[in-house]
């Protein structure tokens, strides 16, 4: 694995995203890793599946470019795994290939590509489609967030009700026991008036 990143670009933009670069060409790699770095992101490159998964699994990245078409294990097979993962089903991948057939976009899409890029591809289209997708995801991530915060609110006013039900529900057995002793009260009262 190669790192290429630009940390003074990255700074004026705001947090630095990092992105998973794999393609069985080393040459593509090192030009894409060269390419993002100079806009700002933190590149990892990988030359095959199975080690761009592991790097998946050990460590978060905030986009996956994906080639489709490599040795050994397919990107469609990666883009498989990454989809079957709980941890990483939400990923963003950008599927690029050297395939321009309709069909290449049609499978990559309906594997779960966020988008698709054929080669050869201007940089800048490829830029452009990157900071799509990470808006995207951002604003996915944010909507998350604020489910998970308004399950929470949800579940603790649940709580607060389960509570008020169970308060209410001694009330009014207090209330049944006080009504009980009144009613005996006025009994013992009326009887020992009679008497």
């Amino acid at each position: 694995m190669e790192l290429f990143g630009n940390l003074d670009s990255a700074a004026r933009r705001g947090p630095v995203r990092t992105i998973l670069a794999i393609d069985d060409s080393r040459t593509n790699l090192n030009v894409i890793g060269r390419r993002l770095a100079h806009l700002g992101y933190l590149t990892a490159l990988s030359d095959n599946g199975a080690e761009a998964l592991d790097l998946i699994a050990a460590r978060g990245f905030d986009l996956v470019l994906l080639d489709m078409v490599m040795p050994r294990m397919s990107g469609i097979h990666v883009l498989t795994e990454i989809r079957g993962s709980r941890d990483t089903a939400d990923l963003p991948v950008i599927m690029v290939t050297g395939r321009s057939d309709p069909a290449a976009a049609v499978e990559a899409l309906a594997a779960g590509a966020d988008d698709h890029v054929a080669k050869p591809f201007a940089f800048e289209v490829l830029a452009a489609r990157i900071d799509r997708v990470l808006a995207r995801a951002r604003r996915i991530a944010e909507l998350k967030r604020s489910n998970a915060t308004l399950d929470a609110r949800i579940a603790a006013r649940a709580m607060e009700l389960g509570e008020a039900k169970t308060a209410l529900a001694a009330t009014r057995a207090d209330r049944q026991r006080l009504i009980a002793s009144i009613q005996a009260l006025n009994e013992e009262v009326e009887r020992l008036s009679a008497g």
